[in-house]
């Protein structure tokens, strides 16, 4: 059997066979990690009363080889996500044979969107009207299905800290989702946020989900159908979970400690 753990996916049992020495260690290795962090997904799911199904398991691998990415693919990762264009486009065109769905997550400049929405399925990072206008614009070009986009909410914003972060300030979160509910091309899917390190929530993750879950069910009252809540990474999953996030990010948890950024 030939070795292409990028070809068209042939099912767990069949890509498990064709690793070679060297990528049988991390195929484990992750396989080991990702049992972990299923554990604590299920467990922190049993404690809030959700059932495992509502959560979805999102494996950020920047910084990681794209051999990672279809590894983890091999393992039955569905969900992974990117936060630098210059990386992400090559890794996912390497792996668009694989059953992945592709996320990004991280700050987006408007000059990087039609790259982006080549292969994004949803965009995490969504903070500003003219990057709104610049997404709708790259998807008209590329003629390509509607774009998820979720608005990324910066809660430091709401106590006048964090004036230059990525983010909507919660007051402007609203208005930004209907301006993308109302845009063809792009598909208004929910809110997302990183627990904030200033301001009265920092280094209180519990509290900040909590405030994302109260402007993400003020999201749905207007748009029903905007039902994700992308909150969470390795360090807090279990209090986003407990808050009611539908979509956790975790990176360091499966993948370790990252290599540095080139």
């Amino acid at each position: 059997m030939t070795n292409d753990i990028y070809g068209p996916f042939p099912g767990r049992a069949e890509f498990a066979d064709a690793l070679t020495e060297g990528q049988r260690v991390r195929y484990e290795q992750l396989g080991a990690n990702l049992d972990v962090v299923e554990r604590r997904i299920a467990d922190a799911c049993a404690a809030a009363g959700r059932r495992r199904e509502e959560v979805t398991l999102i494996v950020v691998t920047k910084t990681h080889p794209a051999e990672d990415t279809a590894l983890l693919a091999g393992l039955g990762v569905t969900d992974v996500a990117e936060n630098r264009d210059q990386d992400a486009a090559p890794k996912a065109e390497r792996c668009v044979q694989l059953p992945l769905t592709w996320h990004f997550v991280g700050q987006l400049q408007t000059n990087k969107a039609r790259s982006v929405v080549r292969y994004s399925d949803l965009v995490h990072s969504v903070d500003r009207d003219r990057l709104v206008d610049s997404l709708a614009a790259a998807v008209r070009a590329a003629e390509r299905p509607p774009l998820g986009c979720l608005v990324q909410v910066a809660l430091e914003k709401e106590a006048g800290e964090g004036e230059h972060r990525a983010g909507a300030a919660p007051a402007e979160v609203r208005a930004l989702a209907d301006r993308i509910a109302d845009t063809p091309g792009l598909r208004l899917d929910g809110v997302m946020t990183v627990a904030p390190l200033a301001g009265p929530l920092a280094g209180d993750p519990a509290r900040a989900f909590a405030r994302l879950a109260e402007i993400a069910s003020d999201v749905r009252a207007a748009h029903p159908a905007a039902t994700m809540v992308s909150a969470g990474m390795s360090g807090d999953l279990e209090q986003a979970i407990a808050a009611g996030a539908t979509h956790v990010r975790v990176g360091t948890a499966v993948l370790g400690v990252r290599s540095p950024l080139g």
